[in-house]
Order: C-alpha cells, then sequence, then structure tokens
C-alpha cells in the first residue's frame, strides 16, 4: 500500500505528522536537515550544549515543544533525515540519502517545504564574507559561531531584527542594523500590526534592545555596496541625505523570504501571482487542498505567515487529507484552525507595508553586478536579452542562463525577474515565472540507484 508523504519536518511537517498518528495513520516524513526543526527552530548538534533560552529566546518553549514531539513521534512514523526530495512526477518522489538515489511512490503528499531568503544583489555581494540572513542563522545555531568579528545587518523584514538581535545577545560585535524600510511606513502599517500584540511586542522588543545597547540602527537605509579584496572590509549605505560608510569583516542581508515552490510545481499544482508576498505561489484553499487531488501546501513553501502559522497549516492540511480518505474530522477544530489562519494573514498584510519592498532596486543596479552566481550572469546581460526583445523569465533565461544553475534560480530567479520588469516597464507580476526543473538540487557524481 503506498504511504501518505510529508516533505519537511519543521513547524508545518511537524504538526501535520502528529495530526496523522493520532487518527492511526503512519506517514513517512523526509526530510532533508538531520534533526527536525525546520529553519526557525534548527536544532544543534547532539553535543553542543547551548540551552533552548540562549538558543531560541522568547521561542524557547515552542521550539521545545516542537522537539519533543518529533522525539516522542519517532516510532510512530518512518522519519528519514538527510533525506533531499530532488524530483516529483507520476505520483513518485525521487529521493537522495547517504549518496543513494531511491524512489518512493505515495498515496498522498503534504508539502511543507519551507522558505530561504529573497536576496536583491549589490556591488560586492559575492565577497567572502557576506551571507544571507538565513545563513547567518544557521551558523549562530547550528555551527555555534558568528559569521565575522565586525558584523553588519542590513535589508528588511522581521528576520533582520531577529537575527542581530540573536547575534548581539550571543556577544558578537553587531555594527549597525540597516533597514531599507522607513520608519513612517512601519508607523503605518501599525494598525494591521496590532492585530498580532504579542509577535508586534517582539518585534519592538528587538528594536529596543539593540538601540538600548548602542547598536545603531538606521532606518530608510539603503545598501549601495559591499568593499574589499580577498574578503568584506568595508560597505557604503545610504539615507534619504548622505552617503556613509561601514568598516566590517562581514555582512548579512535579505529582503524577507521566498517561499520554496519548486516542489509543488513539479508535482503539477496551479499558481497564481500573489501580491503579499510579491511572487509566484502554488494556489491552495483554506484547508491547504492544492490544485491537484493528491497534493496538500503547508507552511512558508505556500506562502510567507511564519513559525506559528505553518503548525497551524500543517494540522488544517493533515486533517483535510484524513478527510479525503475517509476519515471523520472535528469541525470544531478545523474552524478554529482557519479562523486563526485568517487572522495571522491581516497580520501578514501589516507586516508587508511596514517592510516594503525597495522599489527603486532593480532600476539603479548597475549593469556590472553579478545576478546569477552560478552561470555568472550579470544585471546588464539580462538588461541586454530584454533590449533584444525578450521579457518572458523562461525566454530570458534560454538567452543568458540566468536560472539555470546550481541553485535552479533560488537565489537568483527574484531578483532576475524585477531586472526584467524594470527594463521592460512591465509589471513584475507579467515577468511570468521560472518552471522548476530537476533535480531541484545538485546530485553527486557517481549516483548510486537503488533497486
Amino acid at each position: 500500500m503506498k504511504p501518505v508523504v510529508i516533505i519537511g519536518a519543521g513547524p508545518a511537517g511537524i504538526r501535520a505528522a502528529q495530526t496523522l498518528v493520532a487518527h492511526g495513520v503512519r506517514p513517512v516524513l523526509l526530510d532533508e536537515a538531520a534533526r527536525g526543526g525546520g529553519q526557525i527552530y534548527r536544532r544543534q548538534p547532539a553535543n553542543f550544549k547551548r540551552s533552548p533560552v540562549k538558543l531560541y529566546g522568547f521561542e524557547a518553549r515552542k521550539a521545545q515543544a516542537l522537539h519533543q514531539t518529533i522525539d516522542d513521534l519517532r516510532e510512530q512514523f518512518d522519519y528519514r533525515p538527510d533525506t533531499l526530495v530532488w524530483n516529483a512526477e507520476d505520483g513518485a518522489l525521487d529521493t537522495l540519502h547517504d549518496g543513494r538515489a531511491a524512489r518512493l511512490e505515495f498515496s498522498r503528499v503534504i508539502v511543507a517545504t519551507g522558505a530561504t531568503d529573497r536576496i536583491l544583489p549589490v556591488p560586492g555581494w559575492t565577497l567572502p564574507g557576506v551571507y544571507s540572513l538565513g545563513a547567518a542563522q544557521i551558523a549562530l545555531k547550528f555551527q555555534g559561531c558568528a559569521i565575522g568579528e565586525r558584523v553588519v545587518f542590513a535589508g528588511s523584514g522581521p528576520l533582520l531584527y531577529l537575527v542581530a538581535y540573536q547575534y548581539a545577545k550571543a556577544g558578537a560585535n553587531v555594527v549597525a542594523v540597516l533597514d531599507s524600510s522607513p520608519f513612517s511606513a512601519q508607523a503605518r502599517a501599525l494598525p494591521s500590526l496590532l492585530a498580532q500584540p504579542a509577535t508586534l511586542a517582539k518585534g519592538i522588543y528587538y528594536r529596543g534592545w539593540l538601540t538600548a545597547r548602542g547598536i545603531p540602527v538606521h532606518q530608510g537605509a539603503t545598501l549601495k555596496r559591499i568593499d574589499g579584496t580577498d574578503r568584506v572590509q568595508a560597505l557604503r549605505w545610504c539615507d534619504a541625505k548622505d552617503e556613509h560608510g561601514l568598516d566590517c569583516d562581514a555582512v548579512a542581508f535579505a529582503h524577507g523570504l521566498r517561499s520554496e515552490t519548486q516542489l509543488a510545481d513539479l508535482l503539477g499544482c496551479d499558481f497564481a501571482w500573489n501580491p503579499l508576498n510579491r511572487a509566484w505561489l502554488p494556489q491552495r484553499d483554506s484547508t491547504g487542498r492544492s490544485t491537484v487531488a493528491e497534493v496538500y501546501l503547508a507552511g512558508d513553501g505556500a506562502g510567507i505567515m511564519g513559525a506559528d502559522a505553518a503548525e497551524m497549516a500543517g494540522e488544517r492540511a493533515a486533517l483535510a487529507l484524513l478527510e479525503d480518505i475517509g476519515y471523520l474530522i472535528p469541525p470544531d477544530r478545523a474552524e478554529h484552525l482557519e479562523k486563526s489562519l485568517q487572522r495571522i494573514g491581516d497580520f501578514r498584510e501589516g507586516l508587508e507595508r511596514a517592510f516594503a519592498f525597495p522599489e527603486g532596486w532593480a532600476a539603479n543596479l548597475a549593469d556590472d553586478v553579478m545576478v546569477c552566481r552560478c552561470e555568472e550572469v550579470r544585471a546588464g546581460d539580462i538588461r541586454q536579452v530584454v533590449r533584444e526583445g525578450h521579457w518572458e523569465i523562461n525566454r530570458v533565461k534560454a538567452h543568458c542562463r540566468v536560472g539555470m544553475g546550481r541553485c535552479q534560480g533560488r537565489m537568483c530567479a527574484a531578483a532576475a525577474a524585477e531586472i526584467i520588469a524594470c527594463q521592460s516597464h512591465r509589471a513584475v507580476s507579467d515577468i511570468g515565472r521560472l518552471r522548476a526543473q530537476a533535480p531541484i538540487k545538485p546530485l553527486p557524481f557517481g549516483l548510486e540507484i537503488e533497486a
């Protein structure tokens, strides 16, 4: 009998597994990481000794509860860590574990693939010492180290303040925080943000804590370039009035998060433009059902809503799956989850207004700035293809190879779309989306295939 499969052991995937087990269903839980928890609740290696409070701060109890859940249920589902799902087609998933490839057929699948940073390149961003915010957080949580001795955090979004706070709290030297969103935008968004007062309070606390410790926090600050020879040595940034310099040896930056949607694409889900996320997202209803009968979507991989919403969405998708295979589900619980997700959705709208996308970024990016690191495609290369008459992103990809490399566009697709839209004088929603291609992540040579 083909199993029910969950892809991703973050907040959404773990709660989905818990819900299925509670109803007597034994799912297969696949996760690329070595230990469950996802990025937000990433677990330390077994021999690390930092306390949960030091590692997760205000979220320590939630992290411990989620970790305890997966530990308690280990014997009640088929848990497969260190397993990459690199393709999905014809009712089966292609996986990689310990250098061996295998195919896993499924009856139903819950896709809970999470999100990655949205990177908007600047001159010097390929220098050693430059990290995404998420990568900087992984270094701190999983390796127990800082990315440098004098670190600047830049970009926008809630993660900017969280990671800066976590670094400073751990004793790192945070030189400054450069927030591209002006204070006026955050003030205007305040009424919507009050829909989740506890979450808002945490953000205000992080911001106030940094300021109280003498760490400069600049709002309306645009990162202009990162300077250095062999690695980062300094950066330049500007506000509405002047340009400024900062000495540093590491930079972490990103402009919010973007959903990991490649597997949903390979599984045949329909996509639609989502203005709130400024991205093409797989379509799902309020229960987590996708446009493909056996595919369910949960968590940030289907739209950025945060860890609390991911847990709820994982449970709700599992209930929808159970209902579809003939189980009775508690209607009150399902309704409660949907209403809670709607409230968080309202809050997310406020966050997007507070941390607005830097609309002028693409127009101001110099031609010689690298956009696609894998294929060494620069902004000028993309613009030249547009000048030749191509503006749909897959056509641009075919002509200059942007998004054709190892990361399959995860790092560069969002930036490339913005450049194409700006150069062609079109809305970014009109540019299209990169079609997913297998393998969605690199595979090793000499791959062993299980019979």
